[in-house]
């Protein structure tokens, strides 16, 4: 830094330079002319006693002599000032330099645009005097700015403080000068080598207004016996600051060699460990045990290292380290400032713990400390990951309130509070107030709304983001097809999620472990099990290595295939790889060995997951519960709950929800109301779920009184009605025909804004067919197509069954070819209740029936489907009406029947039923069709719902 020296030479001296100094430091004028004339002048009267000649810095004349005389009137061989240029160029407008293209001005256009333009600037200043008037101001300006310095050396309220005991504590110097005035801070100086004793001094800075007079009432106390010493108590003399100031100027003049800085050993080390520490923490941050190792080497810790190591756990999620880490700071002496408080901040925000994240602001203000950006930005994220849309919102109104500017990271956080609670709407004009205050939108936030709509699967506008993203010049990443193919999986066009992935590796980017994830689990959805460990084979042909997130998905594969075997093999290889499994690992094994009826081995994984350092969660016996509840074995499920309350394990509403829908699916009122009080009695929490368990239990029995008596102690907890809940009630009043009922329900859904789906159409059409209403049906039909709504196999069935009871098995013919155009595969249902209409109509109706029938037996045999015993026995009674010594029809129909059917014994067995055969074919029709139907739809809807 010779450029102040060499300046200096320039103004003062009466020789010029050496041309060797001189010419070194051509290009270092780059500095304005104000600081170095300042820099220059006190550089000059720091050292006024250096008897060095050959120093870089020059001395002032003792006297002031007119410089008028001094300089020789030869300005030809007065070599160019170079301050002087400097100075001129800095100074006077040039008319000939036109700015650069790159100017601020320019950079800043589109701010000066969006902001009010600037006010006009200031009038050129007068030109620079001469350089002996500079000279002659400047000495007394240097003379002033030395005075002021010595003033401004001495901090004001500040004392010291000497004698102290060296067991002190800084509570206790605390209160007893508080007598005087309020205390700022309290500083005792500490050992080098013990931290934990005090050296027998400090200082004691007080605040307020009348901190000087504090200080100087304090004085007073020099000499009085304080824990049996006399104390020395003194005004702050500054010097500690003068002496940091010309420590600081001499570096900067370069004589440095005058005051060598003799480090110890002691500082050599810790230096030396606070540099490995960075390191450690830059190139290893994934191994935790580096990184703390090398921060307990460091002898005495500062508070940047303080500060580094908090927002190292911070970032780690580990809240109580980062605590520890803070309170160790504070009690070595160190005082929190902003940016360990939002390190702090961000420790509980990671870890979710917003309560404490707020005491942590408290602190802050209690101790003066504004919130800054970056505070706000954390805490509203952190509010954002629970779910606390409410919070969220304050505080980002807050930080607009008293931050003038914003920046894209606290929209960003804000804008995915409101995609996580399905709020499109509100995320939408957050992003148009964004773009109206001139912040451009990063790609997290295109990412961000994207996986919003993926949520809400909006297809539409998530392409639409996709779009627009490329359009702005922001290159698509994995980020982003990843958002395209969970949309794709979710909505279960597994096809276009392959699309995409074919696209993603021509664009050149590679796979990772969460898009191979989503493919696997899209398949497990529509249960394409083969695809799904191509897939994974892929995975691994990548060299990619398989996390428990894959190996689980892994594991829900195979149990879904039937082959638990497989699924536990797959564990194994997984702790092989030193994977750990986790609860999530053992449920689908568990409730797979449960549903099959398998006890014991589900009990054996029970074990196995014990023994794998996984303790069963309620979670996990959730899942047992559920296999043995789809299973029918009620009893096998209350036991295993009684097993979780010895096990010391609180059972959850999930639990006896769980159970509820188990005894509603066999229509036991009584207990679904039991287990409903245990729950309300717990203080469980009450949700949709629970009620639809209890009205299925209602509607299943008949009940539909009690039924409507739940739906009005809903309204009365102010738990809205969903779909689910509006099937349940219209499938309800179906099975007792009531149709009037069934439609005044409907009306109530259009009234409410929930939207019917299929099953709601399926329902109704079931309603309008058991009370012969034909019309409504067929209405019915036209409006569920017209509001986009495709009918599916069952809503055929009921039609079909509506037709046969209405004797029109024509018109059931014409329904069953409709359904086969649609693309629909008819199932077992479909083709039970169609033959048996048709073989209850067959001897009073035409020939078309007969062929109907034939046609019907081949296509049953060519899906290979075989009727129960219970049907052959019912359809035998029909044919031998049809033909009495047996025939075509005969023969084709017995092709359908059991293996084992038997004519000799099955006739022998209707001989000894009644030959009478009576009207109550049309129930037992409608018996048999309900219950497959409803069981079936049951079952599925059962299982969509459970939450595990």
């Amino acid at each position: 830094m010779d450029i102040f020296s060499i300046s200096s030479a320039v103004h003062y001296s009466h020789t010029p330079p050496p041309f060797t100094l001189a010419g070194k430091h051509h290009h270092a004028t780059t500095t304005t002319s104000a600081a170095s004339l300042i820099l220059a002048s006190s550089s000059s009267q720091d050292f006024p006693q250096n008897p060095n000649p050959n120093s870089a810095g020059l001395r002032r004349p003792a006297t002031q002599k007119p410089l008028k005389t001094s300089i020789p009137q030869q300005p030809t061989q007065l070599p160019e000032n170079p301050l002087k240029k400097f100075v001129n160029f800095q100074n006077t407008p040039s008319a000939t330099n036109s700015p650069p293209h790159d100017t601020l001005s320019n950079k800043l256009w589109l701010s000066s645009k969006l902001s009010p333009p600037p006010p006009p600037p200031p009038p050129p200043p007068p030109p620079p005097p001469p350089l002996q008037e500079i000279e002659l101001q400047d000495e007394g300006f240097e003379n002033s700015e030395e005075n002021k310095k010595e003033v401004e050396f001495r901090e004001k309220g500040k004392i010291f403080v000497g004698n102290l005991p060296l067991w002190i504590k800084k509570i206790e110097v605390a209160d007893f000068f508080r007598q005087f005035g309020p205390i700022k801070n309290v500083i005792l100086v500490k050992g080098h080598n013990d931290l934990e004793r005090n050296l027998g001094f400090g200082f004691v800075i007080y605040s307020g207004s009348t901190a000087e007079k504090a200080a100087m009432k304090a004085v007073e106390f020099d000499g009085v016996e304080f824990r049996g010493r006399v104390l020395t108590v003194k005004l702050d003399d500054g010097n500690r600051i003068k002496g940091k100031y010309f420590d600081r100027a001499k570096w900067v003049e370069g004589k440095e060699d005058d005051a060598v800085e003799y480090r110890s050993k002691w500082h050599e080390e810790r230096e030396g460990s606070r540099v490995d520490f960075r390191k450690v923490l830059e190139s290893q941050p994934e191994n935790w045990q580096a990184v703390v190792e090398s921060f307990e080497r460091i002898k005495k810790p500062s508070r940047k290292e303080f500060g580094l190591i908090v927002n190292y756990y911070a970032r780690r999620g580990d809240m109580h380290r980062a605590r520890e880490m803070f309170e160790k700071m504070r009690a070595r002496g160190i005082e929190p400032t902003l940016h360990v408080y939002t390190n702090l901040i961000l420790a509980y925000s990671v870890g979710r713990d917003m309560d404490e994240a707020l005491s942590c602001v408290r602190k802050m203000r209690d101790e003066g400390i504004e919130l800054s950006l970056v505070t706000y930005s954390i805490i509203v994220g952190g509010f954002a990951k629970t779910g606390n849309i409410e919070a969220a919102e304050r505080w980002f109104k807050e930080a607009k309130e008293k931050i003038t500017s914003l920046n894209g990271i606290i929209y960003g956080n804000i804008i995915y509070a409101n995609c996580q609670t399905y709020n499109l709407n509100r995320a939408e004009e957050l992003i148009r107030e964004m773009e109206e205050e001139g912040i451009d939108a990063p790609i997290d936030i295109y990412h961000t709304m994207m996986d919003g709509y993926t949520m809400t699967q909006n297809e539409e506008k998530c392409l639409m983001v996709f779009d627009r993203l490329k359009e702005c010049g922001f290159t698509p990443s994995v980020i982003t097809y990843g958002c395209l193919i969970n949309l794709y999986t979710k909505i279960g066009k597994v096809h276009k999620a392959m699309e995409i992935s074919e696209a993603m590796k021509t664009a050149g980017i590679k796979h990772n472990l969460k898009t191979y994830s989503m493919l696997i689990n899209g398949f497990i959805i529509l249960k394409d099990w083969a695809n799904a460990f191509s897939v994974f084979e892929d995975l691994v042909s990548d060299g990619l290595k398989p996390d428990v997130i894959l190996y689980n998905n892994i594991v829900k594969a195979f149990c879904g295939m039937g082959n638990m075997d497989r699924a536990i093999r797959t564990v194994e290889e997984m702790k092989k790889e030193r994977g750990r499994p986790t609860s999530r690992t053992f449920m689908p094994i568990i409730h797979s060995f449960a549903r099959a009826g398998n006890n014991r081995r589900a009990l054996d994984v029970f074990d196995m997951m014990r023994k794998s350092g996984c303790i069963p969660t309620v979670q996990t016996y959730n899942a047992l519960i559920l296999g043995l509840v789809e299973k029918r074995q009620m009893d096998k499920a209350v036991g295993i709950l009684d097993e979780i309350l010895l096990a010391g394990i609180s059972p959850n509403e999930h639990t006896y929800t769980t159970i509820m829908h188990g005894y509603a699916s066999l229509g036991d009122t009584g207990k679904a109301f039991e287990y409903f009080s245990k729950l309300k009695n717990e203080g469980l929490e009450l949700d949709v779920y629970t009620y639809e368990a209890l009205l299925k239990a209602c509607c299943k029995s008949g009940r539909m009184q009690s039924a409507l008596a739940v739906t009005k102690e809903m309204r009365a907890q102010n738990i809205p009605r969903n779909t689910f809940i509006y099937n349940i009630l219209i499938d309800g009043w179906a099975r007792r025909g009531d149709v009037w009922e069934a439609a005044d329900l409907m009306q109530q859904m259009r009234q409410e804004g929930v939207q019917p789906d299929i099953h709601t159409y399926t329902s109704f059409v079931n309603a309008c067919c058991k009370a012969g209403d034909m019309t409504r049906a067929t209405k019915t039909i036209q409006e569920m197509e017209a509001h986009g709504v495709k009918a599916n196999v069952k809503t055929y069935t009921s039609l079909i069954h509506g037709w046969a009871r209405a004797s029109l098995p024509e018109k059931a013919l014409r329904c069953f070819d409709e359904m086969k155009r649609a693309g629909l595969k008819p199932d077992k249902a479909a083709f039970h209740c169609l033959m048996t209409s048709l073989l209850t109509r067959a001897t009073v109706a035409e020939g078309y029936i007969y062929k109907g029938i034939l046609k019907l037996c081949e296509e049953m045999v060519e899906c290979g489907l075989t009727v129960d015993m219970g049907t052959a026995v019912h359809w035998s009674k029909c044919l031998r009406k049809i033909e009495r010594s047996g025939g075509g029809i005969t023969e084709a129909v017995q092709r359908t029947f059991p293996p084992d059917w038997n004519s000799h014994k099955t006739l022998t067995a209707i001989s000894d039923v009644s030959n009478d055969d009576s009207d109550d074919d049309d129930d037992d029709d409608d018996s048999g069709f309900r219950d497959s139907d409803s069981d079936g739809e049951d079952v599925t809807d059962f299982n969509g719902k459970f939450r595990s």
